[in-house]
């Protein structure tokens, strides 16, 4: 992709310094009012990100969603002033006010940024390293919507053209999520990405030499990344001229992300706390905002000062913004004049929207026959692949496994890639054993919007992702993770590869929806279901984690399972009067309490089966709906899964028993497992027993 800079000079004026000195006004003020946050990085980063939101960003304050903005991301989100100031300045909607409430109650400016609660913020940034293969991904997902809706457009011509700009401090490189991101990127050739390296050489412990002493520059360079170094001015201050050419050098070169290094002093001008691991984290303290303002030439009584002419430059912004908008909206209409069939997908897909009778492409499986989940998934995404084209994802190099290639014909990969189904527009990513940046990355997609994303390893592994996963589910962001090899069932890779905990900790995140289909009508609807609330709450939704067999299951008649869509329900009924015993079951585990009922109404105990796939759906469901599928009068239960019971004990009450697994698995047959594990249809019935004894007494 090639984006032509908009200028080549950088108009610097004295009123232009005053702003950036101003922001650096703020950061200490807003800290030194709370008592607590980060001020040094915002005082040294204020020439950087007034550079980006003043004279560089293609951006529109009143209207911060529009389709044809650049991204800014703050992977150095403890730096949450840089942003938030900027915001500010320019006309995002806060105002001193919000920035005198920094880290309180209800403010619109929390200690770190938050996406969906303060305007202007792309994603929530915090944990460090995220905020990079966030860019990462909102870069990829501009290549891919770019091929969904203009791909013959000459590069630099497209109103789908636009760059993604990050910030991110030493911490976020020594994190190793950055690492797999920033590998994925160079290989990606990722031409319009610009990452902004804060080299400011301390964090909490000090000097970064007690940590780091490699050569960033170098290694960004082995990524595949093209490289500059922006020196400071003489006086220590960033450069803003030296830094603008910098980055009118990077949007020119299109085959590559750019990495600018950055050389910064923290705290910078404060006379005492600049360099230092203090100005990290600590308010400065009075004398020193004292002594800084007087350096600055404000004055030392006043706090959160902003001249009338200063707000008034800054702002701007807001006129730059709806003129850059309004050019943009005129080549938009071009293009939709001249692709009217693709602008009414942009529409469709805009609006959140899927294809018509997407619904019936899904497939139905044979009743009886033993299907593995995973495979059902890969069918249905091969299915629904062919009429929903902004569906798209890979896998973590587990695709045969995780059943996760959604056309084998299309990989996502510059055009220069050896590889015959090399696409740069392709619909298969190839994450690479990058599983942490992998679902990093699926989050900057859909922040990025426009498309819809998926990616696959095995569950095990979802401990790499997990804190992806968390921000996932605290941005209620709809992307789903395709998590293969559920249980001990996968068999002789042995413990290592065996989950057992992570089914029950994975549901302890709050908003992440785990879905645990028991065969392969269930794993259809469960994506009908996922692609259906994708649609009625896009951008506002949940992620979805599905938990799959690596082994066949038994397949159930497709109109039963049709209540898979409630996340609970009863998959068989008593029969001979109401139940005696409810047993409830997901996944694999589902065919034991099957087996488990007839042996019990063989004997004459009328027995019931749940089917639970999703715990988290089931607990929206009315009161009336729950108590319908176990209803509070049998008080007889059992629970059946092949991890940690933690999940159930709210489900089965005191007389209730739970078949589960407390304990690491073995490397054998996944048949023997089960069997020496205590996973039979005997134990169940056993346990069914044990719960009615309980129950009466």
């Amino acid at each position: 992709m090639s984006i032509k800079p908009t200028t080549t000079d950088l108009e610097w004026t004295d009123l232009d310094q005053r702003a950036v000195d101003t922001g650096r006004v703020l950061a200490m003020d807003s800290v030194q009012k709370v008592g607590n946050g980060h001020p040094g990085t915002a005082m040294s980063l204020a020439p950087a990100a007034y550079t980006l939101f003043q004279k560089v960003m293609r951006h529109d304050p009143a209207d911060a969603d529009w389709t044809g903005r650049d991204r800014f991301v703050l992977s150095a989100g403890h730096s949450s002033l840089t942003l938030y100031i900027q915001l500010y300045l320019a006309g995002f909607g806060l105002e001193l006010d919000d920035l005198k409430a920094f880290r309180t109650w209800g403010s619109k400016t929390p200690g770190h940024p938050e996406y969906g609660h303060t305007v202007g913020v792309e994603t929530t940034t915090g944990p460090l390293g995220q905020g990079v293969a966030n860019a990462v991904g909102m870069a990829m997902a501009a290549r891919y919507e770019r091929g969904l809706f203009d791909p013959e457009a000459a590069p630099g011509t497209s109103p789908f053209d636009h760059f993604v700009y990050a910030i991110a401090g030493d911490g976020c490189l020594q994190e190793g999520i950055s690492a797999e991101a920033s590998s994925m990127a160079g290989h990606q050739k990722l031409g319009n990405l610009v990452l902004l390296w804060d080299d400011n050489h301390i964090s909490i412990e000090g000097d970064t030499e007690t940590a780091v002493s490699e050569d960033t520059e170098k290694r960004y360079e082995a990524y595949g990344w093209h490289v500059q170094r922006v020196e400071p001015k003489e006086n220590g201050d960033l450069d803003p001229v030296a830094l603008y050419e910098a980055i009118q050098r990077a949007k020119a070169v299109t085959d590559k992300p750019s990495f600018i290094a950055m050389r910064s002093i923290i705290a910078w001008p404060a006379p005492h706390a600049q360099n230092t691991e203090a100005a990290h984290g600590s308010a400065l303290g009075d004398e020193e905002v004292a002594a800084t303002k007087r350096v600055l030439g404000f004055d030392p009584e006043q706090s959160f000062e902003v001249a009338d002419e200063v707000i008034a430059h800054t702002r701007q912004a807001l006129d730059r913004g709806a003129q850059a908008k309004a050019e943009w909206e005129k080549g938009f209409a071009a293009w939709r004049t001249a692709n009217a069939e693709r602008a009414a997908e942009f529409d469709r897909v805009a609006a959140g929207e899927l294809p018509a009778g997407w619904q019936e492409k899904l497939p139905v499986f044979e009743a009886g026959k033993g299907v593995a989940t995973r495979a059902a998934s890969g069918k249905v995404l091969q299915a629904l692949g062919a009429v929903i084209p902004e569906l798209w994802g890979g896998s973590a190099d587990l695709a045969g496994s995780n059943n996760t290639t959604i056309d084998k014909t299309s990989s996502f990969l510059p055009a220069d890639n050896p590889l015959p189904e090399a696409d740069p527009y392709g619909r298969t990513i190839h994450y690479g054993i990058r599983e942490h940046s992998m679902a990093a990355e699926m989050n900057g997609i859909a922040l990025h919007g426009n498309t819809r994303i998926y990616g696959g390893t095995f569950l095990v592994f979802s401990d790499y992702m997990r804190n992806a996963v968390r921000l996932s589910a605290l941005m209620h962001l709809p992307v789903t993770y395709v998590w293969t090899h559920d249980s001990i069932g996968l068999g002789e890779d042995g413990p290592t590869h065996q989950p057992v905990e992570h089914l029950a900790s994975l549901r302890a995140i709050p908003g992440l929806n785990v879905v645990r289909p028991a065969d392969a009508n269930e794993t259809a609807i469960a994506w009908r279901e996922i692609l259906t609330r994708w649609t009625k709450e896009f951008g506002k939704g949940a992620p979805h984690g599905l938990a799959l067999t690596r082994q066949g299951v038994p397949t159930y008649d497709r109109e039963v399972t049709e209540g898979a869509a409630k996340g609970g329900y009863v998959l068989f009924e008593a029969e001979g009067g109401s139940p005696e015993v409810i047993l409830i079951g997901t996944g694999s585990e589902v065919q034991l309490a099957v087996e488990a009922r007839e042996q019990l109404q063989a004997a004459g105990v009328p027995t019931r089966v749940v089917s639970m796939p999703s715990v988290e759906w089931f607990e929206e469901q009315d009161q009336g709906y729950r108590d319908s599928v176990l209803p509070p009068s049998v008080k007889a239960r059992v629970a059946v899964e092949a991890g940690i019971g933690l999940t159930w004990h709210k489900y089965v009450g005191d007389a209730g028993r739970i078949v589960s697994l407390e304990h690491f698995g073995a490397s054998a047959d996944g048949k023997v497992l089960f069997r020496e594990f205590g996973f039979t249809a005997d134990a169940v019935a056993a346990a069914a027993r044990e719960s009615i004894a309980a129950a009466q007494r």
